[in-house]
């Protein structure tokens, strides 16, 4: 659905143009509409908040910063301005070549073979959860569906770690991830804490064959892995495995809700559900941004990056780029192409997209198969973390009551 026009607030078009907070607290609430007045203005913006830094915004120059590793570094600084984050997320905070070595730790455990055999057990846990609520015909959908499942299929399925757990880890997940909030130092600590408690617990543990002992085990330039690259890596995978894919459901049941006409079609076009994830992850993508440091002197969008600029490429303005995509604010199935950059682009690409599309397709199948005339709660007003990843703080949803079915799954009625 198209937006309405930024007319309010403290977003002015010199605000865009030399002022762009990415922490302010306004700007959740009208990010798609500033951004698009960015792409607008200049695509490519120099604000001067925390010390000044630039603002990408067109497709063009999104992909091009993101390919261009040697040029716009990871490794020197994620966040404008430094988050407190204890131990370096791995290996998104590395360059080629020694990222493509910690990307290979990782990527053969989420190709589409490896995540297919968990879909079955997937679907199991989906109807569960929405058996939890269904009868009661109105649920707080970020609570009741969105967190818990991405983070109970990945604690089961990938990590192999307690399930009892889940609960404490995706509450400091979702809250590092969020600069703006009082607990955000505090739970980037626990988070280190818990994973090292966890990495110990493991190597007590036999060898399972997962992800995990793939980290503990490997080596790196021919040296073992020192304790903190295992729990960079083991910490990346949690915040990409549980917020990013919670956010993502959260952001799709808003939608569905305020465009019945997408839930309805997929109901009667099931066949289309892969298609719909990628045109509603390119409309709302969870993982809004990213940072980058230029490590020499360069030319982008016709604006002259100094060597050591900080620069801030964001995704989900990509993603509605009018020169990428046509009527971008517009949810369309007829794009002869959706070239999203919502798991990222280049070699720092999201080494869990597969997990998460099929998170979110068996997600959205079983919600729709079950959930009738899905609404937002009257009086409920939807507001957003934001910083470099968007998630709804809470989505009142109301819906059709309907029975428990167990673990047949919608599909084996």
């Amino acid at each position: 659905m198209a937006t309405e026009p930024l007319t309010a607030g403290p977003v002015t078009d010199d605000w865009c143009l030399h002022h762009f907070d990415h922490l302010s607290t306004e700007l959740p609430e009208r990010l798609p509409d500033t951004l698009a007045r960015m792409r607008s203005l200049c695509p490519v913006a120099r604000s001067d908040e925390h010390g000044g830094f630039w603002v990408v915004t067109a497709y063009e120059d999104v992909v091009r910063v993101a390919q261009d590793w040697a040029t716009f570094s990871s490794a020197h600084g994620l966040t404008v301005p430094a988050s407190p984050i204890a131990v370096r997320n791995i290996p998104v905070e590395v360059d080629p070549p020694l990222h493509r070595v910690y990307k290979r730790l990782i990527n053969a455990y989420f190709t589409p073979a490896a995540v297919a055999p968990w879909e079955s057990a997937t679907r199991t846990l989906v109807t569960r959860l929405i058996d939890d609520f269904i009868e009661s015909g109105r649920c707080e959908f970020m609570q009741a569906f969105a967190r818990p499942l991405p983070a109970l299929a990945f604690f089961e399925f990938a990590l192999g770690a307690p399930r009892d757990e889940v609960d404490k880890v995706a509450y400091m997940a979702s809250k590092s991830s969020a600069p703006n909030d009082p607990e955000a130092a505090e739970c980037w600590l626990g988070l280190s804490n818990w994973i090292s408690d966890f990495l110990d617990q493991r190597r007590r543990q036999p060898r399972r064959g997962d992800v995990v002992d793939g980290v503990l085990e490997a080596e790196i330039e021919g040296r073992p892995i020192t304790d903190e690259e295992i729990v960079g890596t083991i910490q990346l995978l949690i915040l990409g495995g549980l917020e990013t894919t919670a956010g993502a459901l959260g952001m799709m049941m808003v939608r569905l809700c305020n465009d019945p006409k997408i839930p309805d079609l997929l109901r009667r076009r099931p066949d289309l559900l892969p298609e719909a994830v990628e045109e509603l992850l390119r409309l709302d993508p969870p993982f809004i941004a990213i940072a980058r440091t230029a490590t020499r002197d360069t030319e982008l969008g016709g604006r002259q990056i100094k060597e050591g600029d900080k620069v801030i490429i964001y995704w989900t303005s990509a993603n509605r780029d009018e020169a990428e995509f046509p009527d971008p604010d517009e949810f369309s199935l007829e794009r002869g192409s959706n070239r999203h950059v919502s798991f990222g682009i280049g070699p720092h690409r999201c080494a869990g997209s597969n997990l998460a599309r099929m998170n979110l397709r068996v997600g959205l199948a079983e919600l729709l198969g079950r959930l009738g005339d899905l609404k937002l709660e009257q009086s409920a007003e939807i507001h957003y973390h934001s910083t470099f990843t968007r998630a709804p703080l809470d989505v009142p949803i109301t819906f059709t009551p309907g029975p428990t079915i167990g673990n047949e799954g919608s599909h084996g009625r």
